[in-house]
């Protein structure tokens, strides 16, 4: 086993001693030393500007060495994936091709970490022993070169709504839950962003690379539950806007800020969304604005899975189509992002399932020539970087992963 330093260079307190300087000696009662107090406060005031831009290029270091691939092409890894044996199988078919990234659960779908902490930590209770040893899983990530992203569920949180019901929606004073008994946390309140920021600050001290936060969101159809349900506004309950405008205000909000406390981490920040919310100028429920979510991350992930899409850019059944739905979302996306000012990477997340729930008869099933198209799609629009999503992290054999080389 490795012996890795980890450290967190923190604010020289000399600092802390120059910001009181002028409170302790600039106490003048005449004309020449008021001038020489201001000039005192100058000097100290360049002094503390000079100190504070030095700190900031000072960053955590985990003790891990990670090379950014020349474009990322990933994969999904649950926490039970990551910490079993299926772990051996997924290193293999990554070692085997041209796929050299992982995107591993840290936060999951329930609310649950996927590892667990120390017995102090806050978090002990939502713990799941899935990764038994991540300084060992992250080391074999290091060893092979494959670039590890933390995936971290947000705003669908059973676990944390039903342990604090003031922090979700409640319905008749029962936490709300979707048709799929899922329970979400209220974007509004901003003790859920800390509590997701925190969490995403630990993935980055075990050395991942990029934090990708999920189901950055309200839950679907929220806006025909806006009246309905029982929740706080925190600080936007006196804002004046519209529903759809707060929750966009809120959304973002959240990204920007989890950006802002992410940097002394040197990590990228990364957020899924839906592949529709760029159809829109902003969704009516759940709060996502594609343009200003991408203005505040450095990577944005859109789920553009053919099998997703009801009737979309003229194309009657996107799922028999996976080739023509890509090409026509990857237009429409370049267009949006080349009017930001620096717009974000893409690197959409691309189907490698096939979808029987879409089907009376035989379903159209997903391989090589369906996972090949997609990425096919995305070359030819310049977009070079994706995800490859399957739920139960089984990919398909004999794919060419750079079908344009």
């Amino acid at each position: 086993m490795k012996h890795r330093k980890r450290h967190l260079l923190l604010f020289i307190p000399f600092l802390i001693v120059i910001l009181s300087v002028p409170k302790i000696i600039f106490a003048a009662e005449n004309e020449d030393v008021l001038v020489a107090q201001d000039h005192g406060k100058k000097e100290i005031n360049l002094i503390v500007q000079d100190h504070v831009q030095h700190m900031a290029r000072f960053t955590y270091d985990s003790g891990f060495t990670f090379n950014y691939p020349d474009a990322v092409r990933g994969i999904y890894v649950t926490g039970h994936s990551a910490g079993g044996e299926r772990f051996n199988t997924l290193l293999d078919l990554v070692d085997s091709t041209e796929l050299n990234a992982m995107v591993i659960d840290i936060k999951d779908d329930h609310g649950n970490l996927t590892y667990r902490p120390d017995e102090n930590s806050p978090y002990y209770d939502i713990a799941r022993n899935y990764i038994g040893n991540p300084t060992e899983m992250m080391e074999v990530l290091e060893e092979k070169d494959i670039y590890p992203i933390a995936r971290i569920v947000v705003f669908k949180d059973t676990v944390l709504a039903k342990e604090r019901p003031d922090l979700s929606f409640t319905e008749n004073g029962e936490v709300w839950l979707n048709n799929r008994d899922e329970a979400f946390v209220n974007p509004y309140e901003k003790e859920v962003w800390e509590y997701n920021i925190d969490i995403a600050i630990k993935a980055a001290e075990m050395g991942f690379q990029e934090i990708q936060f999920d189901y950055v969101r309200f839950p679907e159809g929220f806006e025909r539950r806006d009246e309905i349900l029982e929740y706080s506004q925190g600080d936007y309950a006196d804002i004046e806007m519209t529903g759809v405008k707060k929750r966009v205000e809120a959304v973002t909000d959240f990204v920007s800020h989890a950006r802002e406390s992410l940097q002394p981490y040197n990590v990228d920040v990364s957020v899924d969304i839906f592949g529709y919310a760029a159809t829109v100028e902003e969704t009516p429920g759940i709060g996502q604005n594609f343009s200003r979510i991408s203005d505040n991350v450095d990577v944005i992930s859109s789920m553009i899975y053919p099998s997703h899409w009801t009737p979309h850019f003229g194309i009657d059944f996107p799922d028999r189509e996976p080739y023509e739905l890509v090409n026509e979302y990857s237009k429409l996306e370049n267009e949006i992002l080349d009017a930001l000012d620096t717009p974000p990477t893409s690197r959409p997340w691309i189907q490698d399932f096939s979808a029987p729930w879409l089907y009376s008869g035989p379903t159209f099933i997903y391989g090589v020539d369906e996972v090949e198209a997609q990425i096919r799609a995305l070359n030819e629009n310049g977009i070079y970087e994706f995800l490859l999503w399957n739920a139960n992290n089984v990919y398909t054999e004999g794919v060419d992963y750079t079908p344009l080389d």
